[in-house]
């Protein structure tokens, strides 16, 4: 992430002109820290953050309101399919496979949201700005001629990984993010110093915050899980948690 103080000064200087022209003004995609900055702060206008689909990660902020700018927001946001000519023979493609194609274009991570995958399709969000050039330039990834190509998006999302039943001491974030990523409890905690662990979108402050039962809980370079609660206590007082992970 910039320099925080760079950030801020970004992203109130956007607020500040959709306050003072009284139109919607957005943002470039702002990744989970960018955007807990920006909801830590208090810009001069009111905003939203838009990224595609509910559950993105990476989004984009809407500054202003219908309220002050006498309209609704269209935000900037633009849907590619990125399908394989032909499925039978394409490579198993990952999100990892999807963004190094799309980052060998020369694009800026920023002008790029999430991406989906869906039976071997990838959905792109992006900015508008950049959807064209994607289009006409995007042909390959790995081995696997591709079609990039504007589209709705996905009706489905892949099917949500199936329940894991883990042993905690406690339903603390440091305790929960070891269990999970199978690390130890100061590698979690180190982790979470390092602003490294989001929960639902926003930074903890502190290790020790009990997780709420539907938080999605992001750890940047290891994946992420959706926290389902407790399901019972052992004989020896530690808890069987339950969660949905997805890496």
């Amino acid at each position: 992430m910039e320099n925080e103080n760079l950030l801020k000064n970004r992203l109130a200087e956007l607020a500040s002109r959709a306050y003072n022209r009284g139109t919607w003004v957005y943002s470039e995609f702002l990744t989970l820290a960018e955007q807990d900055v920006l909801l830590r702060s208090r810009p001069e206008a009111p905003f939203t953050l838009f990224g595609g689909l509910p559950t993105s990660e990476r989004k984009i902020a809407c500054f202003g309101s219908e309220e002050l700018c006498g309209y609704e927001a269209v935000p900037p946001v633009a849907c590619l399919r990125l399908a394989p000519l032909q499925q039978k023979f394409a490579d198993p493609l990952s999100h990892r496979d999807f963004l190094g194609a799309l980052m060998s274009l020369g694009l800026r991570r920023e002008v790029l949201g999430d991406i989906e995958i869906v039976d071997n399709v990838g959905y792109l969000f992006c900015l508008e700005s950049v959807a064209p050039f994607i289009a006409d330039n995007l042909t390959s990834v790995r081995h696997t001629t591709v079609r990039a190509a504007p589209s709705a998006p996905p009706d489905k999302l892949s099917a949500p990984p199936p329940l894991t039943e883990l042993v905690v001491a406690s339903e603390r974030l440091d305790a929960a993010v070891a269990a999970v990523f199978r690390l130890s409890r100061s590698e979690a905690q180190a982790l979470i110093d390092a602003q490294q662990v989001f929960i639902s979108g926003r930074l903890p402050r502190s290790a020790a915050l009990d997780i709420p039962p539907g938080a999605v809980v992001s750890v940047r370079h290891y994946g992420r899980f959706v926290y389902e609660g407790v399901a019972r206590e052992t004989k020896k007082g530690k808890l069987r948690i339950l969660a949905r992970i997805y890496t």
